[in-house]
């Protein structure tokens, strides 16, 4: 029988008390292997004439199995559990980023230019040509990661200190692979007057805006209100990432089943952030055949039940007003994408779709679908989930999109930005290597966040306005 999915993420160590047995360590391995656990280390820490000191590191598949391995342990006989630490607990103590000086500041001459009173100097400059602070200044290469705490992964409306943690990773997650200093922002209201002038006022310390887990419609009008009001780009990547990594994983798995975008019909479930910004997308990349499907149905624009965001929705995508449920709309379809809620499709549906069909079932934590049991159906399937193949992820986008952007000293972030970077990202997959289980780069193949970056930028410097001009003979730099 198949045991539990092991994850690093309840991943814990166990110090034990044992005897001097020397097949003590062997029980101790066996008793985690045999309550579904995955040891990943087995160190002595204390070596006596009686006894061990033991540090057991394991995986298990969620907290209450945590619990099971270390009641398995505390069974054996002659051994004691003494403690059991969380190791994703341990990682965030202190917090998971920190400010670090770029110069040296070891003697007077260090200080008095760092600080005063040469820095005077240079901000007397920058009162003269206010363009050049992106140059002089950290604005040049730093992002403000900005929540309410309102939608927090698939946890919800957490608040704003809870929400800390995600913000923390997002910000290392631009530093490891985008080498931007992002910094946390989270604020203690949901009101959106409020959230939009808290962020213009500390814009002019930043050179880019990323919004992140802000419950739709409230960030449809977030985002729109500060790309008008600020000259530095703003990004939604709940939206804007997910739309470029789904259609460069789209892209690709087109390639794979030979069909274009323009031709194939495609069914988006959840007409949320993500879904909202997916279409766009879709639309803009030349789809032509899309529905959206949310929990009053397929949307419809003769529907009066909807918001004002699902309805403008309905009408970019429905103009025909087909109703019906999600399994009906699924029916002759190519390509599902699904940034909805888990398990909303039953995996029988799938079977009606259109020969060599698309599945990506994107919600997190649970898909709408089990991506495994789709490929029995299906002849690409891709979602978020990292322990199967074709993982679509956003880290593959926003480090490169604001690498790209700030690199090009860009004021604003507009559609063919969007699709450069998806382009980019999918041509990052080769020929040769392409196939139904290779249709998106690994997170960790550098050359995603290089090509997405030298695309954006690209794009960004030839599209009029889009980027500041700089004297470059202003400063004597």
């Amino acid at each position: 029988m198949r045991g539990p999915v092991t994850s690093a993420s309840y991943s814990i160590t166990v110090r034990l008390s044992a005897d001097g047995d020397p097949a003590s360590v062997g029980r101790i391995a066996t008793a985690v292997g045999s309550a579904g656990g995955a040891v990943t280390a087995l160190d002595v820490v204390e070596s006596r004439s009686d006894g061990l000191t033991v540090d057991v590191t394991c995986s298990a598949a969620d907290a209450a199995h945590s619990e099971e391995v270390v009641a398995a342990l505390d069974a054996l006989p002659d051994v004691h559990v003494r403690k059991v630490s969380d190791r994703t607990f341990l990682l965030h103590l202190g917090g998971k980023i920190e400010v670090g000086s770029k110069v040296p500041l070891r003697t007077r001459d260090d200080l008095s230019m760092a600080y005063t009173p040469g820095v005077a100097r240079v901000c007397l400059a920058l009162a003269d040509h206010p363009e050049d602070v992106r140059r002089l200044t950290i604005k040049g290469n730093t992002v403000a990661v900005v929540t309410d705490g309102s939608a927090v992964l698939g946890l919800g409306d957490i608040g704003p200190g809870a929400a800390m943690p995600v913000m923390e990773g997002k910000a290392a997650l631009f530093k490891r692979f985008g080498d931007i200093d992002a910094w946390p922002i989270c604020l203690d209201t949901q009101d959106v007057d409020e959230i939009v002038r808290t962020v213009e006022l500390i814009a002019p310390g930043f050179g880019g805006i990323n919004l992140e887990d802000i419950a739709a419609p409230r960030c449809f009008e977030i985002e729109a209100r500060l790309r008008a009001k600020l000259d530095i780009p703003v990004f939604h990547d709940d939206q804007h990432g997910t739309a470029i990594v789904a259609l460069a994983a789209l892209r690709n798995a087109l390639r794979v089943v030979d069909k274009e975008l323009a031709d194939v019909r495609i069914v988006v479930a959840g007409g949320g952030a993500a879904g909202t910004a997916i279409v766009s997308l879709l639309l803009e990349a030349g789809a032509r055949h899309v529905l959206v499907w949310d929990r009053e149905g397929v949307l419809s624009p003769d529907d009066d039940r909807l918001s004002p965001a699902k309805l403008e929705l309905a009408r970019r995508t429905n103009p025909a007003c087909v109703r019906g449920e999600l399994t009906d709309a699924l029916v002759g379809a190519d390509v599902f994408i699904g940034v909805s809620a888990g398990n909303v499709l039953p995996v029988e549906a799938l079977e009606h779709m259109a020969e060599r069909s698309i599945v990506f079932p994107m919600a997190n934590p649970t898909p709408e679908v089990d991506p495994i049991r789709a490929r029995a159906h299906c002849a690409v399937v891709a979602s978020g989930r990292s322990d199967l193949p074709n993982q679509i992820n956003n880290v593959l986008a926003f480090p490169g999109v604001f690498r790209g952007l700030l690199d090009a000293r860009a004021t604003e972030i507009r559609p063919g930005m969007l699709l450069a970077a998806a382009d980019a990202l999918a041509a990052v997959v080769r020929d040769d290597q392409l196939n139904a289980n290779y249709i998106i780069p690994s997170v960790f193949d550098t050359a995603a966040t290089e090509a997405v970056a030298k695309a954006v930028e690209e794009s960004a410097r030839h599209t009029p306005g889009a980027t500041v001009d700089l004297d470059e003979d202003s400063l004597p730099v």
